[in-house]
């Protein structure tokens, strides 16, 4: 694995810290900022959203642009958008810039897909983009946990201000390994071809599993800190340590995803997300009991990232033609769910069915992304009888599945 991919992944690591760090910091930004724990949450709907719209635009307006160079710019960007919401502790403010800073890393996210899968083998694409976004679980281990502590023993300003220095260095290390100019990115790409590429059906369905499978493992995720000390009774002294849980449940899931992305998709996003419905229901149901749930979150990182590599390389391999604009769909997908979900999850705390209501958002959210898995493998089972028919010449009953294809 080309030492390039790991950087890419630190510089995932860093800006995914910011992603995910609020979920620590909502009590704190909330006082502070003279809103409720909902309306903060809103900061994390605002980030999202700003990666849905910014993923695919900056990805069509820095087509032709050298990929170290769009990387390094959109570094910068976020860097600004973290120094600005630290000096301007004002929501408005600060919601404005989640938004900016989100556009910047949606490109980062798809140019850096993009750029790793350029550089391995075609049977590595998996493992690299695995690589890749191990970055964002080892933020939630490391980056989110300690944005959490800078807020309970300094503020949550301070750790906006980690995230850019932390974002500085990865950019540093970036431009000192990876490779410049179009020569690098191998093929300099087609809006046309592209676009044409992302005319197929089953690639739809896909980002369609991805919306609701990562939407499923992020809304409990996102209000975990005020479930754990409000209904858990989980002293909020623990929550960075039980957030930190969640992190290695994601890691350990990432890994195994990683070696099984590209041998059995399929099966991996039935085991990840039927997973996720399963233990967010009993999370749910027992989010009373410190010791249950602190167990159950480390599942649940494993469910919620055990699928990440799949949903990451499976849409390379249903539109190989189009390698720029599929990852920033893709990221935009990603960031549907994030949207969605926690926006749901604030919806059941505001009706007054408490904390514990979001992970029943989670088992729903969940069930639809099994039934949206059902929809993909039947896709692929049908595309798999018409390649044979169409190389062997025969009839297949519709029913049939052909033997010796690949078990998924």
């Amino acid at each position: 694995m080309p030492i390039a991919v790991y950087i890419l992944g630190l510089g995932i690591f860093a800006q995914g810290t910011s992603e995910f760090m609020l979920s620590g910091l909502l009590p704190t930004m909330a006082a502070d900022l003279g809103v409720s724990i909902p309306d903060a949450g809103l900061l994390i709907s605002a980030f999202a959203v700003g990666m849905v719209v910014g993923a695919p635009v900056t990805s069509v307006l820095t087509l032709r642009v050298p990929r170290r160079t769009a990387l390094a710019a959109f570094q910068l960007v976020f860097i600004a958008g973290h120094v600005v919401a630290a000096l301007v502790p004002d929501y408005g403010v600060v919601f404005a810039t989640r938004v900016v800073t989100a556009v910047a890393y949606a490109g980062f996210w798809s140019v850096a897909a993009a750029a790793a899968v350029s550089l391995v083998p075609v049977g590595a694409k998996g493992k690299a983009l695995s690589v890749v976004a191990t970055g964002l679980t080892l933020a939630t281990i490391v980056g989110v946990p300690a944005g959490t502590l800078l807020s309970q023993y300094v503020d949550w300003q301070a750790a906006f201000w980690g995230v850019a220095v932390f974002t500085l260095v990865s950019l540093v290390a970036m431009l000192a390994v990876l490779p410049g100019g179009h020569a690098a990115d191998r093929q300099i790409p087609s809006v046309r071809r592209e676009l044409k590429g992302m005319a197929r059906p089953a690639l739809w369905v896909s980002f369609a599993v991805t919306v609701l499978t990562f939407g499923a493992a992020i809304v409990t995720f996102s209000y975990l800190a005020p479930l754990l000390t409000e209904v858990s009774g989980v002293p909020e002294s623990w929550v960075p340590a039980v957030l930190s849980l969640y992190g290695v449940g994601g890691l350990i899931g990432m890994t195994i995803g990683g070696r099984v992305a590209d041998a059995h998709p399929i099966r991996t996003l039935y085991f990840g997300v039927g997973g996720l419905t399963v233990l967010s229901a009993a999370l749910a149901a027992a989010a009373s009991n410190p010791v249950v749930t602190i167990g159950l979150v480390l599942l649940l990182g494993v469910a919620g990232y055990v699928t990440n590599p799949v949903l990451q390389s499976r849409v390379f391999s249903i539109a190989p033609d189009a390698p720029t604009l599929v990852p920033a769909v893709n990221t935009s997908a990603f960031n549907v769910g994030i949207t969605l979900t926690p926006m749901l999850g604030g919806m059941a705390i505001d009706a007054g069915l408490g904390y514990a209501s979001v992970a029943w958002v989670g088992a729903g959210v969940g069930a639809l992304g099994v039934a949206a898995t059902a929809w993909a493998a039947a896709l692929q089972r049908r595309a798999i009888r018409s390649r044979v028919v169409a190389g062997s010449g025969l009839r297949v009953a519709a029913g049939d599945v052909p033997r010796g294809q690949p078990a998924q």
